[in-house]
């Protein structure tokens, strides 16, 4: 099975999304397509890879998110793969409003288990399809941003672009 994998250029720098039959397999804020192939789960992980100028629905909803629609990011569909938790707490991040960032206990609580933080947690981190499933909008219980793994900076970009 082969992927299509674009890079394009944000505020945020490069941001690479690899892609199959129009669905995100995983994306992030990097130019090398090696930092994002390692989260696909491996019965999902492409054999080939073909570099495209354009994503359809996918790119434009990049385009969307950084001219001040978040919405469309939202639509599209997105394949991960993962035990019952995480793909549904994955679900539930994409329900959690731009501009209003939850806490991870309250995301742990609104993904079903109010004391399955640790796991809330672990979901955002193994979520492999950044900005499609905003785990960005997952913050501290003090309000402080937390980790995120393309950088502290990007994280507090996307939350100032969502809040604006």
């Amino acid at each position: 099975m082969k992927a299509q994998v674009l890079t394009m250029s944000t505020p945020d720098g490069p941001f690479t999304i690899i892609a199959r039959d129009g669905a995100v397999l995983a994306s992030g804020w990097t130019a090398d397509v090696a930092e994002l192939t390692g989260q696909i789960h491996p019965e999902l992980l492409p054999r080939d890879y073909e570099d495209v100028n354009d994503l359809g629905s996918i790119s434009a909803a990049v385009e969307a998110f950084y001219s001040g629609n978040p919405a469309p990011a939202m639509e599209v569909p997105v394949l991960q793969k993962s035990g019952p938790f995480r793909s549904h707490a994955w679900d539930v991040l994409r329900s959690v409003s731009p501009g209003t960032p939850v806490t991870y206990t309250e995301y742990a609580d609104l993904s079903g288990n109010p004391k399955a933080v640790r796991a809330a947690a672990s979901a955002c981190a193994f979520n492999a399809a950044a900005l499609f499933v905003p785990c960005h909008r997952v913050v501290r219980t003090d309000g402080t941003l937390g980790g995120f793994r393309w950088g502290l900076s990007v994280k507090e970009s996307l939350l100032a672009r969502e809040s604006a």
